[in-house]
């Protein structure tokens, strides 16, 4: 990577960086389970998991015996995703590139650029593996406009005799599946004219009680190596669509530390910029069947 400066006789000010990215998995980083449940030390979060047996016949003439029904284990999640990030920025280069080189505009660019990306990539490889690791696998079934929305219902329908609530489940999916859905035969599409009748819109946003997420291609991937940013792990599929009710997951923080420390003897005279975090992602484990996947063939 060019550690050359754009200066500012060349460029303006502000920095032009298209298409910044967010953090497209808000609502299961945002997840209530994580007020729930928190880490019992640096790095482990203890789930409990409470089981009672069912109910049996009464008698009016006896006393039955007691004994007790119900159990109570505890499902651990230890976290191990450790992340860290820092940079130098002399005074000379903030500068003489009138302030574009700052920590504030460094900082912004990774994190719309490299972080958040990052983060959702994590976030939907990792609940993909914790899921498979539990023995579910994702369908395969390459989607067109004839199946995609049998290929949904079949979904659904997995959740409803699973029990999981349909308010508050999301569909994940790619740009081309979202084109898919538009297209689809048997969509009941309500169009609406905006703007004193100028703007067509024909968003499909959800479908029956599910909101529906567009994913960048990139992101939406099973696997990913982490070793600098993220990159797609060799073989790793695309996955096409997901449906995931966050109260299946949780998102913990454990450690969460930023500094930025003026120019020092010990820096050489220059800022410096450090950043580290002690994060995960989990599914859990009696709540796996409010998650589905459909991925590439």
């Amino acid at each position: 990577m060019s550690t050359a400066l754009n200066y500012a006789k060349q460029y303006m000010q502000a920095l032009a960086q298209a298409f910044p990215s967010v953090l497209r998995f808000g609502a299961l980083y945002n997840a209530a389970n994580n007020q729930i449940w928190r880490p019992i030390n640096a790095k482990t979060i203890e789930i409990p998991v409470l089981s009672t047996t069912g109910r049996r016949d009464g008698s009016r003439d006896t006393i039955g015996e007691k004994r007790r029904n119900f159990s109570n284990e505890w499902e651990p999640k230890v976290l191990t995703n450790h992340r860290k990030w820092d940079t130098l920025a002399h005074p000379m280069d903030i500068d003489q590139t009138a302030m574009v080189a700052s920590i504030q505009n460094i900082t912004r660019v990774f994190n719309e650029e490299e972080k958040f990306p990052e983060m959702d990539r994590y976030c939907i490889s990792k609940i993909f593996a914790d899921w498979v690791a539990l023995g579910n696998a994702a369908g395969t079934t390459a989607l067109t406009v004839d199946n995609v929305l049998s290929i949904f219902d079949g979904m659904m329908e997995k959740m409803d005799d699973a029990k999981v609530p349909q308010s508050g489940r999301i569909l994940y999916v790619r740009p081309r599946v979202n084109t898919l859905i538009k297209n689809a035969k048997d969509i009941m599409r309500t169009l609406n004219l905006k703007d004193t009748g100028t703007q067509l819109t024909r968003e499909v946003s959800r479908i029956d009680e599910v909101s529906i997420e567009k994913i960048p291609s990139d992101i939406m991937r099973t696997a990913f190596n982490f070793t600098l940013g993220a990159v797609p792990a060799p073989g790793a599929r695309f996955i096409d669509m997901a449906l995931i009710h966050p109260r299946a997951v949780i998102t913990p923080t454990s450690y969460e530390f930023a500094q930025l420390s003026p120019p020092a003897a010990m820096s050489d005279g220059k800022w410096v910029y450090y950043e580290e975090s002690f994060e995960d992602v989990f599914i859990l484990n009696q709540r796996a069947a409010a998650i589905d996947f459909v991925t590439s063939a």
